[in-house]
């Protein structure tokens, strides 16, 4: 059983003045009932950046052996906190497409005579959060049409978001795919990054050099122990910076326990293909 780190909030220190709520990346603590609550374990990423913006020192980081993650079992934590509470987390769930889930916790309401539905927390299907951090699939187009003299190229984005601080891990566009990784200068720089990097894979970006490693490393192990990842491709430009997620990638990759291929892609700040490992 893998250990992993998960925020604690203790609710008599807690004054519910807010300012953890815009330092969580995730989007996993919510203020309710006058108190900031972890709406989820799915969504915290353990790695405190909440902490340092608790006047009050009411938020630590528990490191405990945890089974891969049971929606049941967190929602029989979830409604000792109330019916708020449980709205809450029902709409993070349908906010960032985690739609398998969302299901489980429904039911678990439903055995347990818990008289509270999905519409009631999230305003009917057709609602959603943000549409930043809400987790899409988007209808593949068929390829580049022509329009009078010109031949427009049409996008191969399949999914959103694409930062890696706001993909969740379990979002289904993660199930048997095949990931691009790229540093987020690449597609500027490569004329023909959708049709020849993109094309047929989920994609994620990410600065090697402006954002925070320990954080992607973290995340990434968890993308990749948590689904069917078949292959794995990080495209990078060639300035020295520009390596600093290769390592990272591949330590996650590592730490997953799985055996994933990977490959290394580098383009030039004149926008060419470098090198293909």
């Amino acid at each position: 059983m893998a250990k992993r780190k998960i925020i604690d909030i203790d609710d008599l220190k807690c004054n519910g003045c807010g300012l953890c709520i815009p330092n969580c990346p995730e989007g996993a603590i919510q203020i309710i009932d006058g108190k900031a609550r972890l709406i989820s374990d799915l969504f915290c990423d353990g790695l405190g950046a909440c902490i340092g913006h608790c006047p009050q020192g009411a938020i630590s980081v528990e490191e405990r052996e945890a089974q891969p993650y049971d929606e049941e079992r967190v929602m029989a934590n979830i409604v000792k906190h109330g019916p708020n509470v449980i709205k809450a987390h029902l709409k993070h769930l349908q906010e960032h497409g985690e739609s398998v889930y969302l299901k489980q916790a429904t039911e678990f309401l439903k055995k347990n005579k818990i008289n509270i539905t999905f519409e009631q927390a999230c305003g009917g299907a057709g609602s959603g959060g943000c549409p930043g951090s809400r987790s899409m699939e988007l209808k593949k187009t068929q390829g580049a049409k022509n329009s009078g003299a010109n031949l427009h190229q049409e996008s191969e984005l399949g999914q959103w978001p694409v930062q890696l601080r706001l993909v969740p891990v379990h979002a289904p566009y993660f199930a048997d795919t095949d990931l691009l990784i790229a540093a987020d200068c690449v597609p500027f720089a490569y004329p023909d990054f959708h049709r020849d990097l993109l094309k047929g894979k989920t994609l994620i970006i990410g600065c090697p050099k402006l954002d925070d490693l320990a954080l992607y490393r973290e995340k990434l192990e968890q993308i990749f122990q948590n689904n069917s990842i078949k292959s794995v491709t990080y495209a990078h430009m060639e300035v020295p910076c520009c390596f600093g997620l290769l390592p990272i990638i591949q330590e996650a990759i590592a730490g997953s326990g799985k055996k994933i291929p990977f490959h290394d892609i580098t383009i030039t700040i004149r926008g060419e293909k470098a090198n293909v490992g």
